[in-house]
Order: C-alpha cells, then sequence, then structure tokens
C-alpha cells in the first residue's frame, strides 16, 4: 500500500530540517493515531532503520505478525509509504518512525535506501523530474525544483489558512457559546484540515481552543484571545512578503515549517541557568537555558526523549561551558543548536539583572518580534516572595511594584524552595514572565557576587526552582 500526502513532489539534494515532537504529532489524522504512534516513537520495535540525508528515511517496525511492517517517509512531501493495511495516513508505524527520529537522530545512519525503499523513493524522484528511467541514479534536484516544492507547499498552506480564516469567522458569527455544543470533535476536525495543508503548527493550536472550551470560568475570554492571535497569525502568512525576513520566519516556524539552525555559530562562555522537563503525552521535551557571558545572549536548547527514555542532552545547573551555538531563524527566537565544545570553565554568578517594575515591558518589546510568545526569559533581582491573595508575588526590594506568580508555579516543590531561600530577603531569580505573570526557574543566594566577579563558589549555590 502507498500512503502519499499531498502529491508533494521529491526531495531537494540539501539536507532536511530536524522535525520536532510537536511537528511530527500535529500530522496525525486524529488522536487515536497520535497514541498508537507515540508508543513506536522508540527504538525497541524497529530495525533497519537509516536515511540518505536528503529528506528519506525508512525502518523496520515489528508488528503482530511474522513480517515486520516496511515503512518510509519522504519529508520534503512529507509523503508515506507502509505495508501496514491501515488506511490512516500518516498510519501509526509512520508517525512512530517521525517521532523516533525527533528524540533521537542517531537512529538513522546515513547510507544507501534499503531495496524495497529504494524503489519507492526512485519512483517519487523520477516523477518530479519528469523522466520516464526505470532506476537510474539521477543528478541532484536543482535549485529551481526546490523552489517548485516550497511554492506547491505554501499554496497548500495558504488554501489551510483561508479555510481556517472562514471557520473562525463563522464561530464568532454564531457566538462563543455554539462551541460547547459542538464538543471537541469540531476543533479536532479542524485540526485534521489543516494537517492536510501541511500546516502542523496551525493544526496544534487549533486542538489548544479544544482543550479551553468548557475549561470552566474565564473559559470564553481565554478563547476569544486564542482566537485573536490565531486570526493574527493566519493574518500574518497571507501578507509574509511584506513582512520584514525575521517576522517572516518566526511566521513560518509558527504555522509549522521545519526549520533549521544557521548563520554564523557564537562561540562564548555559556553559563546553564536552568534545566526542566515537560512531559508531552509519552514523550518528554528538554528545555536548557544558557546565558553568554560575552555576548550577554539569552538561548534555549531543546531536545526531545522517546517513550519511556529521558531526552539526552543535559547540563547540569551552575555549570559553565566553553561551546558553540548555532541560532535558529526568526524574530525574537531564543533557539539555538549546540556545536562544538572546548571543555568546562569556572562557573560564574547570576547575570545581570533587572527590577521587577521593567519585566512587563521587556516581554511588550519581545511581542513586537513574535506576537505569539506566551512569555519571555528574564533574571529579576533583590526581589522577595510574598503572598498575595491566593496566591504569591515577588515584590521589588526597593520600590512598591511586583510581579505575580505565575498559576502553573504555585504547585510546584520550587516555590517553597525560593521562599526558604528569600528568608524574608531579596534574591536574584530566573525565569520567564508573560502575560501569565512570572514563573521562577533558578535562584541566586543573597550576597552571590554580580556578572563578572571571581566566583567559584557562585555554582553551587544556584538552587534549581523546576
Amino acid at each position: 500500500m502507498q500512503l502519499s500526502h499531498g502529491g508533494e513532489t521529491s526531495p531537494a539534494a540539501a539536507p532536511v530540517a530536524r522535525w520536532s515532537v510537536e511537528q511530527v504529532l500535529a500530522l496525525a489524522p486524529d488522536a487515536a493515531s497520535r497514541t498508537a504512534g507515540g508508543r513506536l516513537g522508540t527504538a525497541g520495535p524497529w530495525s533497519g532503520t537509516g536515511g540518505d540525508g536528503a529528506g528519506a528515511v525508512w525502518g523496520l517496525c515489528e508488528g503482530s505478525g511474522s513480517t515486520p511492517y516496511r515503512t518510509v517517509v519522504d519529508l520534503t512531501g512529507p509523503a508515506y509509504h507502509c505495508s501496514c493495511p491501515s488506511r490512516k495516513f500518516p498510519c501509526k508505524h509512520a508517525l512512530g518512525l517521525l517521532l523516533l527520529r525527533a528524540a533521537d537522530e542517531a537512529a538513522f545512519r546515513r547510507s544507501d535506501p534499503a531495496d524495497w525503499a529504494a524503489a519507492w523513493i526512485e519512483g517519487r524522484r523520477r516523477r518530479a523530474d519528469g523522466s520516464p528511467g526505470s532506476g537510474a541514479a539521477r543528478e541532484p534536484t536543482s535549485t529551481d525544483a526546490a523552489r517548485k516544492r516550497a511554492e506547491r507547499r505554501a499554496e497548500r498552506v495558504t488554501g489551510g489558512v483561508r479555510e481556517l480564516e472562514q471557520r473562525l469567522s463563522d464561530l464568532l458569527r454564531g457566538g462563543l457559546a455554539t462551541t460547547e455544543r459542538a464538543g471537541y470533535g469540531l476543533w479536532e476536525e479542524t485540526a485534521a484540515r489543516m494537517v492536510d495543508a501541511q500546516a502542523p503548527g496551525l493544526a496544534a493550536r487549533v486542538r489548544e481552543l479544544g482543550a479551553i472550551t468548557g475549561s470552566g470560568p474565564g473559559g470564553p475570554v481565554r478563547l476569544l484571545e486564542e482566537c485573536g492571535l490565531l486570526h493574527l497569525l493566519d493574518t500574518a502568512w497571507l501578507g509574509r512578503e511584506r513582512l520584514p525576513e525575521p517576522l517572516a520566519a518566526t511566521v513560518r516556524t509558527r504555522v509549522g515549517l521545519p526549520a533549521s539552525a544557521e548563520g554564523p555559530p557564537v562561540r562564548d562562555h555559556w553559563s546553564v541557568l536552568a534545566q526542566y522537563d515537560t512531559p508531552d503525552g509519552r514523550i518528554v521535551a528538554r528545555r536548557i537555558w544558557l546565558y553568554g557571558r560575552d555576548s550577554h545572549r539569552t538561548a534555549l536548547l531543546l531536545s526531545f526523549g522517546a517513550p519511556g527514555r529521558p531526552p539526552a542532552q543535559a547540563l547540569p545547573v551552575g555549570t559553565a561551558i566553553d561551546a558553540e551555538l548555532t541560532p535558529y531563524p526568526g524574530g525574537g527566537q531564543l533557539r539555538a543548536e549546540l556545536g562544538e565544545q572546548f571543555g568546562a570553565v569556572p562557573p560564574a554568578g547570576p547575570p545581570p539583572g533587572i527590577a521587577a517594575a521593567e519585566a512587563p515591558a521587556v516581554y511588550g518589546n519581545a511581542l513586537r518580534d513574535d506576537p505569539w510568545l506566551d512569555a519571555w526569559p528574564v533574571v529579576l533581582r533583590d526581589v522577595v516572595p510574598v503572598p498575595a491573595g491566593d496566591g504569591w508575588q515577588l515584590a521589588d526590594a526597593r520600590s512598591a511594584s511586583a510581579v505575580p506568580i505565575a498559576p502553573a508555579a504555585l504547585s510546584r516543590p520550587g516555590l517553597w524552595k525560593l521562599v526558604a531561600l528569600s528568608g524574608g530577603g531579596p534574591v536574584t531569580v530566573f525565569g520567564e514572565i508573560g502575560h501569565r505573570g512570572f514563573d521562577p526557574y533558578a535562584a541566586w543566594d543573597p550576597g552571590d557576587p554580580e556578572e563578572g566577579e571571581a566566583a567559584p563558589a557562585a555554582a553551587r549555590s544556584v538552587v534549581p526552582l523546576v
């Protein structure tokens, strides 16, 4: 059986960007496929995995029968081929293969395709070249062919965006109260349409709307806000030619088009500010925050672990490394890829901080580059955690200003670590400020030296809060 996704043509000669777990899961045709694919996103059931470096990956997946299922994916389409009897595309085996690649790219050693995968891959590439040959080696795809593929995918995304805009208009015309009667099925069906349009980022945001429906007090307000942000993203995509390139790159990323780290690497002494894992179903996403002492840049390393396994990348909080980071494109994007490491360096004290009163303005400025940001990293200096109504806030020790602590942090043990560390006195805290408040990730003991001062014991006094 051959599964294809929109008849997309063959891959370019250049390497294809590694997909994230979120982008893979957004391709699933339904929730059952996401769950089944997640169970196959580990190395256990797979053998014979590989990739050609130009967009094709393949593998053999153990099933209930004696013969494993043969699965191959062309990432440039994407398009899928699997020997299983499923009529869904992508099937659970294709999703599992892509999830394994997202979590452990090393499992896909670059090689020539297996015989059973080669015929399908070559057939797609011959059709793209317009040549009737029956297996002869072909030259790498031209730049013009790659450009045409990108244009065709952009056309599909544009069609999905226009359809989504119409659905949002119908929703607002009928009133938000109708969404509760329609249930989650309305959003799941709309998300599936965005997957068909090859816009997994839009599909993920649509599913988030479904989670808001019927969520209790304040749900309609949050739903309206998220619909407004989704409309803004649709409008930005339709007018992307008129946007500055950094913002246009952000829009492409938010829609769900894969991107690779690019540009000259930045070598610096990077302090590890925080590391924490976030479960995404059976997948685990790990976020590591770094700060460059000379470049004064904050960077985010993002990695994923297959079901049952933690992500391979790990950096202890409080340490520092001499390394190169390559940034990802996009306005206001902080994500980077860790490159060559030249060794450990002595840790330093906390990065330069700002007053609590300045934090909302920093987040507001970041929204100009990426209006879809939920939060932005900052270091707050001289703040004291104090109760505030049903929650907590970080009060500025030098003024009457304060920022609320985000609701998500109130149930974590890290809040009480922060309170104990402060002891009623001012501390320096690293975290993210957003429209829900400040989420603390790490704190330094009172009296730690500022950035640039010799402090060999500073790393030991960093307290992780997540």
